[in-house]
């Protein structure tokens, strides 16, 4: 299958119909000249109501790390917005669920395989880490501490969402030495 046929069946995708709230909006930015891989994990409500990936406070805070503007960050012959699951899972009882397993199982290895120029992936939290990185520490702090085992084309990092404020106030060298080599690498990548 290549990216123009698999397109159309992941828009129309029902593969967890019955088992996620509705309405089914699968929600993905890929283009064949992508430079850049963001595989999160999957949209929120509010991403999954306006169809654009990472249209929440996540992406503010996730375009400031990489140093990007919107346009950029929108712009699929740029960067290939792929998440583990397509559409919201839902919410359980400290945040969204996990992505359903099904969209990754029947989905991920096609798209990937149809990206052939990704120069950099941003891994985001620990459903992307396990898919990603063939060996993760214990937990998602130390697979972000070793951040310097996965390059230079791979960069785990914490997910950008409000709701990790505390984690980045306990972790300071987050953003005194990771977010400096995200912003280096991005730039590297988009300018080849």
């Amino acid at each position: 299958m290549t990216l123009d046929s698999l397109l159309p069946s992941i828009r129309y995708c029902r593969l967890c119909a019955g088992t996620i709230p509705e309405p089914i909006r699968p929600v993905v930015q890929v283009h064949r000249d992508a430079r850049i891989l963001i595989a999160g994990q999957a949209p929120g409500r509010k991403v999954q109501a306006s169809g654009i990936p990472f249209d929440d406070a996540s992406g503010d805070r996730l375009r400031n790390w990489m140093g990007v503007d919107r346009d950029t960050f929108y712009d699929p012959t740029k960067i290939a917005i792929l998440p583990m699951a397509f559409c919201y899972p839902g919410t359980g009882k400290s945040g969204d669920l996990a992505p359903p397993p099904r969209c990754a199982e029947n989905w991920r290895e096609k798209l990937l395989a149809e990206l052939t120029n990704i120069q950099l992936t941003l891994v985001i939290g620990q459903y992307a880490m396990a898919w990603h990185l063939d060996e993760t520490p214990a937990t998602l702090t130390d697979t972000v501490k070793q951040w310097r085992d996965y390059a230079p084309e791979i960069l785990p990092l914490p997910h950008p969402s409000p709701r990790n404020n505390i984690w980045m106030a306990r972790n300071p060298w987050f953003a005194e030495d990771v977010l400096p080599e995200l912003g280096h690498r991005v730039t590297q990548a988009l300018t080849g």
